[in-house]
């Protein structure tokens, strides 16, 4: 994957794995492991894991049904070392006892949308291209169309709050709601040019719609919710000294993953007389790298979309794994509108 950074519905970019060399030296490939890419996209990083640890093997999972079929080609030259599964990255676990590939010696995980998503209009991904508005990445269940057409005004304001991060998310839902009584927003054009007229652009800034997509994608296919799974399902997976390796693309991903390593480091809030220490679960992991790893100024340059790109790497050790956080799947989720106040 490419990723998809601020400007993940805007402009091209060639298919380039981001991070590529910081990915590989904080996962550590070596002969003989046993690894999952559960973002394979184009397979920029598996085929780089593969071929930096002779006889290790690889299971690369994608959601989209294309990028599964874009592999097969990969697969066979990989005589064996690889096999590919169309299945979300929040099923990661299962996936990997499925295909008996526990204990696993190292997880990669690219969160986002690759650039062939963007530059297919039929994938509805994209307000560069009029196309449907879909987003769906596995081409199942509920598009953007449904959720921009049926859900109520309240909920599609604080979707493109909390996933979008959009400052007039209530005047966009409240224009969304006026537009859909006369017909129903299809395309992305229409919905990209309805945002146009309420949010205010910036001289060479992002389209002003960015935001909207990105909570919409977002929602559709639930990415926040895979991505609190997908942790979670790495801790049980990967055996003591296994890796974990996440590439994120804007900061409600980047919170997930810094607030899980933190938790799971053992790096808890020291108490006070107001907020008592709260008592320090076994750590699960280590920390590979102090804070997160950007891209060089040559990569940007090369890969503008890189710009935005976070990597978090950990090291599995021993201790037992844990239950899921209630603090990160809150963070994953969309809150449920207030109701409304009567005069």
């Amino acid at each position: 994957m490419t990723g998809h950074s601020d400007a993940a519905a805007g402009g091209a970019a060639r298919h380039v794995p981001v991070l590529l060399n910081e990915v590989l030296e904080a996962l550590a490939p070596h002969a003989g492991g046993r690894y999952l890419d559960g973002t394979f996209g184009a397979g920029g990083y598996t085929k780089a894991i593969l071929d930096a640890a002779p006889g290790a093997s690889l299971l690369g999972l994608d959601r989209d049904p294309s990028a599964i079929a874009g592999g097969a080609d990969l697969v066979a030259a990989m005589a064996g070392r690889l096999i590919l599964s169309q299945a979300n990255f929040g099923e990661l676990a299962e996936e990997a006892e499925r295909f008996k590939m526990v204990p696993l010696d190292g997880v990669v995980l690219d969160i986002g949308v690759s650039s062939m998503q963007l530059d297919q209009a039929e994938r509805g991904f994209s307000f560069r291209f009029d196309g449907p508005l879909d987003m769906r990445m596995s081409g199942q269940g509920q598009s953007a169309a449904d959720i921009v057409n049926e859900a109520e005004e309240g909920l599609l304001a604080n979707i493109f709050y909390h996933y979008g991060e959009e400052r007039r998310s209530r005047a966009v839902a409240r224009a969304v709601v006026e537009a859909r009584r006369k017909a129903p927003l299809a395309t992305t054009k229409q919905l990209a040019d309805l945002v146009a007229g309420i949010v205010r652009g910036e001289p060479g800034g992002a389209h002003p719609a960015t935001r909207v997509f990105q909570a919409l994608r977002i929602a559709v296919n639930d990415e926040l919710g895979e991505l609190v799974r997908a942790l979670h399902a790495a801790e049980t997976g990967l055996k003591p000294g296994g890796r974990l390796v996440v590439v994120t693309f804007h900061s409600l991903e980047d919170r997930i993953v810094k607030q899980f390593f933190a938790e799971r480091s053992g790096r808890v809030p020291a108490g006070s007389r107001h907020a008592p220490a709260v008592a320090a679960a076994q750590p699960t992991f280590r920390l590979v790298s102090k804070g997160a790893v950007g891209p060089s100024e040559a990569e940007m340059r090369v890969n503008p979309r890189a710009r935005s790109a976070k990597l978090r790497a950990a090291e599995r050790n021993d201790a037992p794994a844990r239950r899921a956080e209630a603090g990160l799947v809150a963070l994953s989720t969309v809150p449920d509108p207030q109701p409304r106040r009567r005069p």
